[in-house]
């Protein structure tokens, strides 16, 4: 069994090493087991880890590690490979008679053909990553945060998951995600509003979700066995148009060859929703704000008005006061409709909805189009935080549904994405892209490209990316040192 740890050179805090362990201090306390035979090693690593904010425990073997596991959980478990009795990778074999939710991370000695594949062997039943022997503590420390970042997803995404469960159960607002407190205040005050009888008024840009919120209120104040009727005013000719909202008899005009029922008629004891109020033509306006006022409906041609009930919900993207202002909207019934409104915020005044709204589009779509479980990449997560989205949700959905079609594995990457959201331009000649015609040069952009991408599909994990990139782990460091993609000490 080859060993290392007693000839290798005290590990020296400098300053980069100082400030990690600023940070840490202002960060909650990581707890790590090492387990280690060599005394003289997990007695270096507890004294320099706990230096860096770390809570530190220490096994001498596998069954030693199991019996602390069994009393208490770790965050991480830092475990030699080899070692007298129970190995690390037997430990790490059991670690589910625990229920132990720890990180592990191997350690190994440089060089030992055996070592290098139990490590190997580790890493296909579920360790993280593995350091070898010697090893520099900067080395340690941005495995760790590594791990740390890989957690912090694991649990963001698990968050996600379950707001997801709780979206599928169908409320009274499904489709839509109330992460931020803006949200929250647009569905605590659809949700007072669904209690009362009364006229809202729905505003909003488009692609927010008005026409969501309407069917909620719907759902929460009338429940499914009454009607929800649907008008969207901006897509039909006056004419038409008037004639779909109150309905006619046989023979109102020419091609009305029997009597028709129009959608206020329709929606009677439940709901009528007028989507783009704002281009209701003036003389509709008098005769919907009559209908809400007198509780009754007039076929054209008819001679005698019908009672019905019905609760009215109208949406705009424009603003009404200015329109009243301008003589395009009557000024009585702005007041009827503005009584009870709500706004929502478009999707760039609530940044922080939009990686949730992912995980639900992502999981919806994903399952529709039986590609499972979906996720997107840093680099794609970013290009989604900082755009505009001018289209809302509506366009964030769209943007979505395309990178479902062209990703051709389970993580959306930033080339996936639309090209006015930054994503590579196909249309570009290979010289503008690589900027030269060398080949030498074309070649290291390429590798350094790829190299990227296969670090950022797995996670920052060294050597899982080696893999997909088909090149051994020394070399990978190498290439990472190279074209500096690693952390600079």
């Amino acid at each position: 069994m080859e060993k290392h740890e007693e000839n290798s050179p005290p590990l020296q805090a400098n300053t980069q090493q100082r400030q990690w362990m600023q940070q840490a201090q202002r960060t909650r306390q990581f707890s790590i087991l090492v387990v280690d035979d060599e005394a003289n090693m997990r007695h270096m690593l507890a004294t320099l880890l706990n230096a860096q904010g770390y809570e530190v425990e220490q096994a001498a073997n596998g069954s030693e590690a199991l019996a602390m596991l069994v009393q208490r959980d770790f965050d991480y478990i830092l475990s030699d490979v080899r070692m007298p009795g129970m190995g690390g990778l037997e430990l790490l074999s059991r670690l589910g008679e625990t229920g132990s939710q720890a990180i592990v991370i191997m350690m190994s000695a440089h060089g030992a053909v055996s070592s290098t594949e139990l490590v190997i062997e580790a890493m296909k039943r579920g360790a993280y990553d593995y350091i070898s022997k010697p090893f520099k503590l900067d080395e340690v420390l941005l495995v760790l945060r590594k791990a740390q970042e890989r957690e912090r997803l694991r649990r963001e995404n698990q968050r996600l998951k379950d707001d997801l469960r709780a979206l599928d159960r169908e409320g009274a607002f499904a489709g839509m995600v109330e992460t931020s407190a803006a949200m929250r205040a647009v569905f605590s005050s659809a949700a007072r509003l669904a209690k009362l009888d009364s006229t809202v008024l729905i505003c909003g840009e488009s692609g927010t979700g008005k026409e969501l919120i309407a069917r909620g209120i719907h759902r929460l104040s009338k429940g499914e066995s009454v009607p929800f009727v649907m008008v969207d005013c901006a897509g039909m000719a006056a004419d038409f148009l008037e004639s779909e909202l109150f309905g006619h008899v046989q023979g109102a005009f020419i091609g009305a060859d029997r009597d028709k029922k129009g959608c206020i008629e329709s929606a009677d004891s439940g709901t009528l929703f007028l989507e783009g109020i704002e281009e209701l033509p003036l003389t509709l306006q008098k005769r919907v704000l009559q209908v809400l006022q007198e509780q009754e409906v007039l076929r054209l041609g008819a001679g005698q008005a019908r009672r019905m009930q019905v609760r009215l919900l109208a949406a705009t993207g424009q603003d009404l006061q200015e329109l009243v202002d301008q003589g395009l909207f009557r000024q009585d019934l702005f007041a009827w409709l503005h009584t009870h409104a709500i706004h929502i915020p478009p999707l760039r005044e609530h940044p922080e909805d939009i990686l949730p709204l992912c995980a639900y589009f992502l999981n919806r779509l994903g399952k529709a189009m039986g590609k499972g479980d979906m996720r997107l990449s840093p680099g794609a997560q970013t290009r989604l935080l900082t755009y505009d989205w001018p289209g809302n949700v509506r366009e964030l959905k769209s943007v979505l549904e395309r990178a479902l079609i062209v990703a051709d594995a389970h993580t959306i990457l930033p080339e996936h994405l639309p090209e006015h959201l930054g994503a590579y331009n196909k249309g570009r000649r290979l010289e503008d892209f690589f900027g030269t015609y060398s080949l030498k040069t074309a070649k290291k952009i390429v590798e350094k490209r790829l190299i990227g991408r296969a670090m950022e599909h797995c996670g920052g994990n060294k050597s899982r990316a080696a893999g997909l990139l088909e090149i051994s782990y020394p070399a990978l460091l190498a290439k990472l040192k190279e074209y500096g993609l690693v952390e600079k000490k």
